[in-house]
């Protein structure tokens, strides 16, 4: 199919129910779809948006272009979730049904606000002459999940361009705020634009946000900001960033930093740390965090990749998001866990303990092992009996290393490497909690001083777990119930 500017922007009500049934059992049959993973009923899925607690459940929607593995005229599907596990499919919430967001309703944030939930997002305006206004709206959803009376709040203002997007709702000191990935006019450079209301419709620029001396590239995307244990912490896409900056290896990657303070009044983030990469694989991006109304931090991630193509594009579908991450901060350092309720999926526990742990999975599992120190090796997944094919974990735990390896991993996009490398204390136990579905891996590094994420596409027949030579770990594995 040649995906025309004209067919991607196509109206909803133009395609037939017929070729939707049809997409949708294309991705539901797939051998690399995930089955506890949050993916697309069809079509392509990217950034998470409204990521929520709003009467006692959880919500979360993703972008959705449900015709094809392309980004078209996008929309919000809605789940919601009693666990953050186990997620209830609502249905299209957000359309692109007026003048506001006619080329697509583009990434946003929720938050209860007197009894309902506040929805702000990026209205995609295109003219005759493809010439892009971004509109930032409001609407309100009900507890029914009925959304209505959408509202154009602001547009860019003068000193920034068309790249205006992905606005966060906050509040503070009786005060309502949104911060937005903006590039500037002068110089096209990336930043984080803060703005103010007090009664949500009427909104005042406040400036862009000082938390770097750094120039942050070209455009930043889907900034966010969460408070955890007392750390104002800003999780954000900076696209074009000089690797001088910050190390990364994805085409754009995604980052956080941390202070001891927010001032929204003064746009100032005080005392902040350096550039760190939020997930050290390959394909994370677009991470969308809130607190709860106790102050605990849950983030998700859409597992995908801006300007980025994977094999399942062939069979219609693409991406997913990642489960959900429990944010917390551990002797100076940002921890990523997956929250409790994922035991909740596991089934069949077995102790392992040899050289192969399986000879064959079902393709979605967990494995959760601790290597002792001193011990160089591989350890193979998704492997078949020669090892031509697999991913592969290379650790060290003599000298502190752990490679995350794709390079046998199927026709995964070579041109950002084929690995991704962390160093570690050296000398020390290694615990690796490692879940597969399928086409994902996430492995949380040390009780999530790190997470390596990253899709592979392995002849699904490759179901092989095998150390490449004897060594002294211990470890547990379960298959995984499907959510989906």
């Amino acid at each position: 199919m040649e995906w025309t500017r004209e067919k991607r922007y196509l109206p909803y009500s133009k395609w037939n129910a017929e070729e939707l049934l049809d997409l949708q059992a294309e991705a539901a049959n797939s051998d690399y779809q995930m089955r506890y993973h949050l993916r697309p009923i069809s079509g392509l899925i990217n950034d998470p948006n409204g990521f929520s607690y709003f009467n006692n459940e959880y919500h979360v929607f993703y972008q959705s272009y449900p015709f094809g593995a392309v980004h078209g005229l996008k929309s919000w599907v809605h789940f919601k979730s009693n666990d953050l596990v186990h997620w209830t499919n609502l249905g299209l919430a957000v359309k692109p049904d007026t003048k506001t967001d006619s080329h697509g309703a583009y990434s946003g944030s929720a938050k209860e606000i007197n009894g309902k939930l506040f929805l702000i997002y990026t209205g995609n305006h295109r003219d005759q002459n493809w010439i892009r206004t971004p509109y930032q709206i409001s609407a309100w959803m009900d507890k029914n999940g009925k959304v209505e009376d959408k509202k154009v709040l602001f547009k860019n203002p003068d000193n920034i361009t068309e790249h205006f997007r992905d606005p966060q709702i906050l509040e503070k000191d009786g005060n309502y705020y949104a911060i937005l990935g903006a590039q500037d006019k002068a110089q096209k450079h990336g930043h984080i634009d803060v703005w103010k209301s007090s009664d949500l419709e009427n909104w005042e620029e406040l400036g862009f946000l000082n938390f770097s001396d750094e120039e942050m590239g070209y455009m930043i995307e889907c900034p966010n900001l969460v408070q955890v244990d007392g750390h104002p912490t800003l999780i954000f896409c900076p696209q074009g960033l000089d690797k001088s900056i910050a190390d990364y290896q994805n085409i754009y990657p995604n980052m956080y930093v941390t202070g001891s303070k927010i001032d929204f009044e003064q746009c100032q983030l005080t005392n902040p740390s350096k550039l760190q990469n939020f997930d050290d694989g390959f394909d994370v991006y677009a991470t969308q965090a809130f607190n709860m109304p106790d102050g605990t931090a849950y983030a998700i991630s859409w597992i995908g990749l801006p300007d980025t193509t994977y094999p399942t594009d062939k069979e219609n579908w693409a991406n997913c998001l990642s489960q959900v991450k429990k944010l917390s901060f551990k002797d100076g350092k940002l921890l990523q866990q997956p929250v409790d309720a994922i035991k909740t999926l596991r089934r069949n526990e077995e102790n392992v303990d040899g050289q192969t742990i399986k000879e064959n999975t079902t393709g979605q599992y967990e494995l959760k092992i601790k290597i002792k120190p001193n011990q160089a090796g591989t350890l193979y997944l998704a492997a078949n009996n020669d090892l031509s094919q697999n991913i592969a974990l290379k650790f060290d735990t003599k000298q502190g290393q752990l490679i995350l390896d794709r390079s046998k991993a199927g026709k995964v996009s070579v041109s950002y490497g084929e690995t991704r490398q962390i160093a570690l204390e050296g000398n020390s136990e290694l615990d690796l909690d490692i879940f597969v579905d399928h086409s994902v891996i996430e492995v949380f590094v040390n009780n999530g001083e790190h997470v390596m994420t990253g899709r592979f596409f392995t002849n699904p027949d490759c179901q092989r777990i095998i150390f490449d030579h004897e060594i002294d770990y211990t470890g547990k594995f379960w298959n995984m119930e499907s959510t989906m």
